[in-house]
């Protein structure tokens, strides 16, 4: 069974982001199956792997997965890494925060769309948006672990 991992900090600029990255590639050489979920809006895990959605028609995104009108299967991206998939993101995530405020059970939309695919993974990765919103609510309560890299900075903490 696949562990789950949110990385998260509700500041900016702290290193979530390239600590998902990093870590999903390297877990990816040590020949574990890898999932990175990129969860932020910025889109930023998603174009670090170096996937450009604007070439890919169609393409779902983790954006439809929340809103439930897509299996999360349906979204995976294989990336260039060993052992490294990808479910991408774009700004379109924003608009999940409001669309998930009246839904029942809100805060646990994105745990019953892995439970399907957590299986076939080791790991799952969480590249978290800097906030404590519905998106990053969502990834905390799907999570086995929490990663917090934080600046050390009075600020930070």
């Amino acid at each position: 069974m696949g562990k789950i991992i949110s990385i998260v900090n509700q500041k900016g600029g702290v290193g979530k982001t390239t600590t998902a990255v990093n870590l999903g590639a390297s877990l990816g050489v040590l020949e574990k199956k890898t999932l990175l979920i990129d969860a932020d809006p910025q889109a930023n895990a998603t174009s670090a792997l170096g996937i450009d959605l604007s070439e890919m028609e169609d393409q779902k995104t983790i954006y439809e997965v929340i809103e439930n009108s897509i299996h999360p299967s349906k979204t995976i991206i294989k990336t260039a890494s060993p052992n490294l998939d990808i479910i991408p993101s774009t700004i379109n995530l924003v608009g999940a925060e409001i669309e998930l405020v009246n839904q029942p059970d809100r805060e646990q939309m994105l745990k019953k769309q892995l439970v399907e695919i957590k299986e076939e993974y080791d790991f799952i990765l969480i590249d978290c948006p800097p906030s404590l919103g519905l998106i990053t609510i969502n990834c905390l309560s799907t999570s086995d672990s929490v990663l917090i890299p934080i600046q050390c900075e009075y600020f930070a903490l």
